[in-house]
């Protein structure tokens, strides 16, 4: 069967260190993809993701993670996960799979749980799934960086990625 990924009900959410003492949050507020599965095990799954569409909650640093310092949006705009490999046991699931982000091709494992199918209100069957990852930002060439006066330096080099996923049969999409 075919699922195709509800917008309304998903999140992609970064996370990452900020001078080694607060958190920087975000999200990425446009995605689309599409999932291949037989009897709940995931065939293909392809998540492209409109990295202009990234928000932190302060426009001026947005801009700047737009900017050719991170994700050079203007040269690279999008975003791009194709699993390689799919394993279940129970919910729990592990999905590997290439992430291309700034032409920068690596391969990245997550892990997680699934949950469906179950009938919505309107009787629309749905799924869902939540996965989650860290990823070193350099290995994709988002190298900038500041040396912090006492040591350390601005933004950390771990990125935790979190993705909450739901989705419906594609027909109905």
């Amino acid at each position: 069967m075919q699922w195709t990924i509800d917008l309304a009900h998903s999140q992609i959410q970064f996370s990452v260190k900020h001078m080694g003492i607060s958190t920087v949050r975000g999200t990425f507020g446009q995605f689309a993809g599409t999932i291949d599965e037989d009897n709940g095990n995931v065939k293909q799954l392809t998540v492209d993701i409109d990295v202009a569409s990234l928000n932190t909650g302060n426009g001026q640093r947005d801009g700047h993670l737009k900017s050719a310092d991170f994700f050079d949006v203007e040269n690279h705009p999008s975003a791009k996960f194709v699993l390689t490999n799919f394993s279940r046991s129970g919910d729990d699931i592990t999905a590997t799979g290439d992430l291309t982000i700034r032409g920068v091709t690596k391969s990245v494992t997550l892990k997680g749980d699934v949950a469906g199918p179950a009938k919505d209100p309107w009787g629309n069957d749905k799924v869902s799934a939540t996965l989650e990852t860290k990823i070193n930002r350099k290995d994709w060439g988002l190298t900038w960086n500041v040396a912090l006066e006492a040591g350390g330096v601005l933004v950390s080099e771990d990125v935790k990625l979190h993705i909450d996923v739901q989705a419906q049969p594609a027909a109905a999409a």
